[in-house]
């Protein structure tokens, strides 16, 4: 849902953001292992050691799209935020099955396929993320400038909390979002409305201005 700015309620667009976060949140738990072991990993650990800037993300989210406190306790109400047990099968699917399911379900756990996994993961969450994040900023019809400052920050915390070694690093989740979302949402014949389309482009002008070199 998060592809189309429509008048959706602001707890829909809370869960669109809340649900790739969660999938961040197990990967970053599992590359915190340094071992690629899914069962030594602990959502709540690493919750805890990063809780200043999980609370500054939150803070950042409820700032970008102007989400109520009854929005932003959904965030909560999924528990992703919570010790919880991490999976195999879990990462398969926040990377989007790319890995394939093996004959076996024990080569899941195997520490090669593992780091594949949480690398698409990450990768496909972020962009997940940063949709949802800048959906949210352009319904919410803030001030830009400003907005886009929001989200690149949200984004470069959440890049952090998936991968400490800065493979995901925004730049780069940036790239990603503008190939992988962009062309399907400004296309002209596309169902993004109008004033979507104009927010989508301001962000993407915004953000590039932000993150980008160039």
């Amino acid at each position: 849902m998060a592809d189309q700015v429509v008048p959706l309620p602001e707890g829909v667009l809370a869960r669109e953001i809340f649900g790739p976060l969660g999938g961040l949140v197990e990967v970053g738990a599992v590359s915190a292992t340094g071992t690629w072991s899914v069962r030594e990993a602990s959502v709540g650990e690493l919750v805890s050691r990063r809780r200043d800037e999980v609370d500054r993300l939150l803070e950042l989210v409820r700032d970008v799209g102007g989400f109520s406190s009854s929005a932003m306790a959904i965030a909560d109400e999924l528990g992703y935020l919570r010790e919880h047990e991490v999976t195999a099968p879990s990462l398969l699917l926040w990377s989007g099955a790319v890995e394939g399911i093996p004959s076996r379900l024990d080569d899941l756990e195997r520490p090669d396929i593992v780091r594949r996994m949480c690398h698409m993961a990450a990768d496909l969450q972020l962009t997940y993320f940063l949709q949802a994040v800048i959906t949210a900023a352009v319904a919410a019809g803030g001030e830009v400038r400003s907005g886009a400052a929001g989200v690149a920050e949200a984004l470069a915390i959440a890049s952090g909390i998936a991968d400490a070694t800065g493979r995901s690093a925004p730049a780069l989740v940036f790239r990603m979002w503008r190939v992988a979302r962009l062309p399907d949402l400004l296309r002209p014949d596309a169902d993004t409305p109008e004033y979507g389309k104009a927010g989508f482009r301001a962000y993407d002008r915004a953000l590039d201005a932000l993150l980008t070199d160039d």
